[in-house]
């Protein structure tokens, strides 16, 4: 599991970059009409592309109904108590928060009742 997630903005009108494709960890990707934004692994990106990052993932160990309000307010609120800056990205099944300190924010996390996975190779 790659252990660091990399932002990378690109122009809306660009195709997706060929190292783009074949992730089969963690990754996301959102175009806008403004913009081509991706969330991919560190090691994905060549050297020569602009990135923001580094930040590790964690994904809330349990799944919600899409229909159950304030999920992803009880997660990010804990985080925000704590200074934590965070990015939310959710899918059907789970939410995932991008973090730059994962221990700090898997402490704050858990403190506030949630379970977290940590999608790196480091035990938190």
């Amino acid at each position: 599991m790659p252990d660091r997630y990399v932002m990378v903005q690109l122009d809306a009108r660009e195709k997706l970059p060929s190292w783009s494709t074949g992730i089969v960890s963690f990754s996301s990707i959102t175009r806008t009409q403004s913009e081509l934004s991706l969330i991919v692994p560190r090691q994905a990106v060549p050297a020569e592309v602009k990135v923001d990052g580094e930040w590790d993932c964690l994904g809330i160990g349990q799944q919600f109904s899409l229909d159950i309000p304030g999920i992803a307010a009880s997660v990010a609120s804990p985080l925000a108590a704590a200074g934590l800056s965070v990015f939310v990205v959710a899918t059907v099944d789970t939410d995932y928060f991008l973090v730059r300190d994962a221990a700090a924010a898997a402490a704050a996390l858990r403190a506030a009742g949630h379970s977290v996975t940590l999608l790196v190779d480091e035990p938190v």
